[in-house]
């Protein structure tokens, strides 16, 4: 076993034992928020210091993986930039509704949430789920008056939400699956006989 397997595993194993003793332990929330503003079509997303200051974005494993402190290695979890992206794409999404249906949003805050039992991931319980299961976001905004005097009414406020939902792109590929091909290929790293490149390759269709 390579050094790195090695290390791997002594890192994980302790995390495996406390969730097969406390199942419960290894149900993680990850959590992403963007703001908006009346200044433009746009959603600033809010990021740890560690990340804020890495010179590139390189994901890892999450703690509950067996991974570092992000806030000392600036490395980010997947899952986490995964919320990133559907907070990012609703965030604008609904800021050019709200600008298309003459609606002000002068600030407001979105947060995505999702649940994840890392025993799946890790193998822990064959029967635990891999991948975020449940997702909650919430739109906390702050009107202006309309350009009429009145203010933002109900009907309003739904039918924002509604069409927000219905042309968000990131929204929309998680709610309707999108049919997804792996591929895996590598070659060894060495010279090729004869200039001949062997590779193994698997694919799947999800």
């Amino acid at each position: 076993m390579s050094s790195a397997a090695s290390d791997l595993r002594s890192k994980q194993a302790p995390i495996k034992d406390a969730y097969r003793a406390d199942p419960a332990s290894a149900l993680v929330t990850l959590k992403s928020t963007g703001s908006l503003d009346s200044t433009s079509i746009a959603c600033k997303l809010s990021t740890g210091a560690a990340a804020k200051e890495a010179a590139a974005r390189i994901a890892g494993l999450h703690p509950a993986a067996g991974g570092p402190d992000p806030n000392i290695s600036g490395e980010l979890c997947s899952g986490d930039m995964l919320l990133d992206a559907l907070v990012a794409c609703a965030g604008v999404t609904l800021k050019a509704v709200a600008t298309a249906l003459a609606v002000p949003v002068i600030s407001g805050t979105i947060t995505a949430e999702g649940d994840l039992d890392f025993r799946g991931t890790l193998g822990v319980d064959k029967t635990a789920p891999v991948g975020i299961q449940k997702i909650r976001m919430l739109f906390d905004l702050v009107f202006g008056v309309k350009e009429d005097g009145q203010e933002v009414s109900e009907d309003e406020v739904e039918r924002l939400g509604k069409l927000t939902e219905r042309y968000c792109v990131v929204l929309q590929t998680l709610v309707n699956k999108p049919e997804v091909v792996v591929r895996v290929e590598g070659k060894a790293d060495k010279e090729e006989d004869h200039g001949i490149e062997r590779k193994v390759v698997w694919a799947h269709r999800v």
